[in-house]
């Protein structure tokens, strides 16, 4: 005869057998739970990461702007603007040589501004570049603009900043021709060419990027000010990211 104890124990052994298989299950299910989160949440950080760098981008972009502005308070024309630095390509002149750095948006004595390398992983490396080739939509008159320029920006990169200046199409810079003497070509990135520099300013022949892919304004007869953006270019196929330093 099986005593009350022993009924006891015995029921005892199989509510811990219960609740080990029921642990069991809740573990599996929480693993299944994690792993299938897994890609989306690592979709979510890179896209704030993404976020994060399109934003200092900006920030950037902004300061060279002021710079632009403080050096011009010196009393410079729009052509003596310069943008040399020890890590700026040599075209852009030598910064140790210029005895009077007003001009200078590198420098604290003319536009104050910080020389900067793009955030890792949105472009290929390239430096920022600087050049007075192209007109911008709502951008001062039809003269060509000085702009910065990142070149060869990642889609994604392009995706985001445009979405950040409510660009929702693909703005384009069509044509095919390449920069050569007075004519800056078919891409606002002009290359080594358009560098803004003592020998190249701006260019009397504009460039003209397609006005019908930007964002249009609320009659759609033109398109909005885009003093910002990332634009493809037809002549490489590439991304570059622009923003508009001074109009004209």
């Amino acid at each position: 005869m099986i005593s009350l104890s022993t009924k006891t124990r015995y029921n005892e052994r199989g509510n811990m057998l219960f609740m080990i298989l029921l642990a069991v299950v809740l573990i599996a299910a929480l693993s299944a739970a994690v792993m299938s989160g897994g890609s989306p949440e690592s979709s979510n950080i890179d896209d704030e990461t993404l976020a994060i760098k399109a934003s200092e981008v900006q920030r950037y972009a902004s300061e060279l702007e002021r710079a632009v502005f403080f050096a011009m308070q010196n009393g410079l024309s729009e052509s003596d603007l310069r943008f040399s630095h020890p890590d700026a390509h040599a075209d852009y002149g030598d910064l140790s040589a210029d005895t009077d750095k007003t001009d200078q948006i590198f420098h604290r004595d003319g536009g104050g501004a910080a020389y900067r390398a793009a955030p890792s992983d949105i472009n290929d490396g390239s430096a920022w570049e600087f050049y007075g080739g192209t007109h911008l939509p709502g951008a001062g008159s039809d003269k060509a603009d000085l702009i910065a320029v990142l070149p060869n920006v990642t889609a994604a990169f392009c995706t985001k900043i445009n979405a950040l200046n409510n660009q929702a199409a693909s703005p384009t810079d069509t044509g095919a021709v390449a920069a050569s003497g007075s004519n800056p070509g078919s891409c606002l990135h002009v290359g080594a060419l358009g560098r803004f520099d003592a020998a190249q300013q701006f260019y009397t022949t504009v460039n003209t990027v397609d006005e019908t892919t930007f964002a249009q304004d609320y009659s759609g007869a033109a398109a909005r000010t885009a003093l910002q953006a990332c634009v493809t270019c037809s002549l490489d196929s590439e991304n570059h990211f622009y923003h508009v330093l001074m109009t004209r």
